[in-house]
């Protein structure tokens, strides 16, 4: 027993491993248009709008996907799902270094984001490998992969630079065939970790009815939803709003990118410890703050004093806005890891169908959000309007979990203990 039980714990490690090197790849794939769409969107002439749904085509296949992704995955095992994902996507990487035309990267765009959908995957193929006051931390671990849009961050505007951006997809191409055979080779199967088949598709879905469903879904549209939207936003950003060179842009870009991804594993540690509300509580508040100072425009104030006029300037130098998108990365790597705790405590058989639902949340808020910055920044013509948006958005997500979860706790809720009495 002592034998097996080694055995088991290496293989969980190995899957953990492989699978988390895997989504870091995947997800660099899937933030490719992040760095390359920059001399794309120069080449093709396209306004902010038309960038931002350059940029969210493979954000909407990875998202859509995720469903019957998790699905399978409960039905299959997330060995034979991962990879054959994975294998799809290398001929439309490769293809992209072809495309000339607008409609050409949007296509080929689509096919590229399959790559996205390899989180509801993975999610609960590593979750099972370990016992479930741990499954936090490995789902966090896994979830670092998310670092991937970082590592675009560095390598692509490299290759970019050196190559031109054509040279991207092609090494992306031969990085992801490299990964597949890696997988398969390091990765398990456990028969015991499938949903019984007696469970139908009907059955797994009628979590859309569930109200505790819709409220993770909302938080994570927040947390990697608008991780991935900025990460896909934030070099044009620099660039634009500072002016500042694509590479350092990209590097300054990471700074958020790296840790939103890397500390996941952390948040998932403090999860287990301290509990999913607890952490997602405080990460929204964190974001509330992060995201009302981002949102303030560069502005020249003046004010008529006795003296005469005096003028002002008041804005987030590079510096100051780096730090706070720093803090805001670390806030959301935290808060993607306590929303999946949620769903290991209140669901633990059914972890890859909720997954994938509560990911395609999260997937569309990544699609639709560098649509509406696009829209919005044509439309006030300030940069800043995409944090704005997003600040509304934490709005609504504090003001659902105070009335849901913070009014019916025993601290502040019907059954909390009675003042105490200070008569005599």
């Amino acid at each position: 027993m002592a034998r097996r039980a080694h055995s088991s714990t290496r293989r969980a490690w190995s899957v953990l491993a492989v699978s988390t090197l895997s989504f870091t790849v995947c997800f660099m794939v899937w933030m490719m248009f992040g760095v390359i769409g920059i001399p794309i969107k120069k080449a093709l002439n396209l306004n902010a709008t038309e960038f931002g749904l350059l940029t969210a085509t493979p954000v909407l296949t990875g998202s859509l996907i995720r469903v019957p992704l998790g699905i399978w995955t409960d039905r299959f095992g997330g060995r034979i799902v991962l990879a054959a994902l994975m294998a799809v996507t290398v001929p439309a990487i490769w293809l992209m270094a072809y495309a000339t035309q607008y409609w050409h990267f949007l296509v080929i765009g689509l096919f590229v984001g399959l790559a996205g959908g390899s989180f509801s995957v993975g999610t609960p193929y590593v979750a099972r490998w370990f016992p479930k006051n741990r499954q936090g931390f490995a789902m966090g671990v896994y979830g670092a992969g998310n670092s991937g849009a970082a590592v675009n961050k560095f390598v692509a505007p490299v290759l970019l630079v050196a190559f031109g951006w054509q040279a991207v997809p092609q090494v992306y191409a031969a990085v992801m065939l490299g990964t597949v055979l890696l997988f398969w080779f390091f990765s398990h199967s456990n028969p015991q970790h499938l949903v019984p088949s007696t469970v139908t598709f009907r059955d797994q879905l009628r979590a859309l009815k569930d109200p505790k469903v819709l409220r993770y879904c909302q938080y994570y549209s927040i947390v990697f939803g608008g991780y991935v939207a900025l990460s896909l936003w934030m070099v044009q950003y620099y660039v634009g709003e500072f002016g500042l060179d694509i590479r350092v842009a990209a590097l300054l870009a990471a700074c958020f990118s790296l840790p939103g991804g890397v500390l996941r594993a952390i948040g998932g540690w403090l999860s287990d410890k301290y509990g999913a509300h607890q952490m997602t509580w405080w990460v929204m508040w964190v974001s509330w703050v992060c995201l009302f100072l981002l949102s303030y425009p560069q502005t020249d104030l003046t004010i008529f004093t006795v003296n005469g006029p005096q003028s002002f300037h008041i804005g987030l130098n590079v510096y100051s806005f780096t730090a706070l998108m720093f803090i805001l990365g670390i806030a959301w790597a935290f808060g993607k890891a306590s929303v999946f705790k949620y769903i290991s405590d209140d669901y633990p058989r059914n972890i890859g169908t909720i997954s994938g639902i509560v990911g395609l949340a999260g997937g569309l808020g990544g699609f639709l959000l560098p649509i509406m910055f696009g829209a919005l920044m044509d439309l006030t013509g300030i940069r800043s309007s995409a944090f704005m948006l997003m600040y509304g958005v934490v709005w609504v997500s504090l003001v659902w979990m105070y009335f849901t979860e913070v009014r019916r706790t025993e601290v502040m809720g019907e059954h909390a203990p009675a003042a105490p009495s200070f008569t005599h």
